[in-house]
């Protein structure tokens, strides 16, 4: 039977990917040495690095000229801590939108830089973050820049393009569990941040794409936290990340054969509304989260009953149906769907649901 794994990071990839790595592990492009062994100062890495940085910023129709791309270590969760240090220079304030508890984080994290003010402009504490607040448009003066969260893992909501407005100040997303998983106008961001390991690689990678007039030294950072110092280095200050870089490097080219971010949205809209079409039928599953903010990602749904949701996970895992057990802050279950999960992983979920319900009668 056929294993669909619906973890919510790190995540399934897409099975030609796992096949080319198959591939190239013994011996990359004749070289005669695994992928996991080429050195980042080589030719080969670099020819690499360049070409993946490429495909990333044509994949997001950003222009190379005004965007750069950086491969960083640490997960996004020490952007937390990065994006502050380097951007909120001017005023040391930011803005922080409240959509859920990864967004809270960020917003934590950036209040213990020395110095530093955080103000939560927005929040979705009064609906009890089932659908993301409105973005504001207007500020007061003294603001750095704007913090968002695109998609909330764990909440199951999101923002989609048209929710997010141009600003006159600068705009910081995280967006590392939607991160090239449907289209946005990439140009109103000022940097973006993600993990790999929802929908481009194996954990160990995060991409930082950042407006290059908007980048400058710091020297009061030390190298490996000071952006301008790491684009310099074209991400290489230390060793980087080579095996994920790669990894990333052959789902871009998956997405691109796809039809780009359009032909990735359409498959993951398809897949989404199959998953919430089937709990709006269901009579023991709901969906608490409010539809116009419903995230493509990530479905959480419950029965209402600990018990009941903890007996489907099990007999869920059992029909090879893995990770389904929703994140120990809101419990019931969650089903990640990321770009590699293919239509029959979601067929096969709602089958399951359907039959679990009919037991459960």
């Amino acid at each position: 039977m056929t294993t669909y794994n619906f973890a919510a990071g790190p995540a399934m990839l897409p099975v030609e990917v796992i096949a080319q790595i198959k591939a190239d592990l013994p011996d990359y492009k004749g070289s005669g040495m695994s992928v996991m062994e080429i050195s980042h100062r080589s030719p080969l890495y670099m020819d690499l690095y360049e070409e993946t940085k490429a495909d990333m910023l044509e994949i997001m129709g950003l222009d190379p000229e005004k965007y750069d791309v950086l491969f960083l270590q640490g997960g996004a969760t020490q952007q937390f801590t990065l994006v502050p240090l380097n951007q909120a220079r001017k005023f040391h304030r930011i803005a922080v939108v409240d959509s859920g508890h990864w967004a809270q984080r960020a917003a934590e994290d950036a209040g213990k830089v020395p110095g530093m003010s955080v103000d939560t402009v927005a929040t979705a504490k009064g609906n009890n973050y089932t659908a993301v607040p409105n973005i504001p448009v207007e500020f007061a003066h003294g603001y750095d820049y704007l913090h968002i969260t695109t998609n909330n893992t764990i909440m199951g909501t999101a923002y989609r393009d048209a929710a997010v407005p141009k600003l006159d100040l600068p705009l910081v997303a995280d967006m590392s569990s939607n991160f090239l998983g449907e289209q946005y106008d990439f140009s109103k961001f000022d940097l973006i941040y993600a993990g790999a390991q929802k929908n481009l690689a194996p954990a160990g990678l995060t991409v930082v794409v950042v407006k290059k007039d908007w980048v400058h030294k710091n020297d009061d950072l030390a190298g490996l936290f000071d952006y301008a110092t790491e684009a310099k280095k074209k991400s290489a200050l230390n060793t980087p990340p080579v095996f994920q870089v790669y990894v990333a490097g052959l789902v871009l080219k998956w997405i691109k054969s796809k039809g780009g971010l359009k032909g990735i949205e359409a498959l993951n809209r398809e897949k989404a509304k199959t998953l919430y079409d089937c709990l709006e039928a269901s009579d023991l599953f709901t969906s608490k989260v409010d539809p116009a903010s419903r995230s493509l990602m990530n479905v959480p749904f419950v029965t209402g009953d600990k018990e009941l949701d903890q007996e489907f996970v099990k007999a869920a895992a059992a029909r090879h149906l893995l990770n389904l057990k929703g994140h120990r802050l809101v419990g019931g279950m969650r089903a990640s769907i990321y770009n590699a999960m293919p239509l029959a992983g979601v067929q096969a979920l709602c089958d399951f649901i359907q039959e679990f319900e009919d037991q459960h009668k």
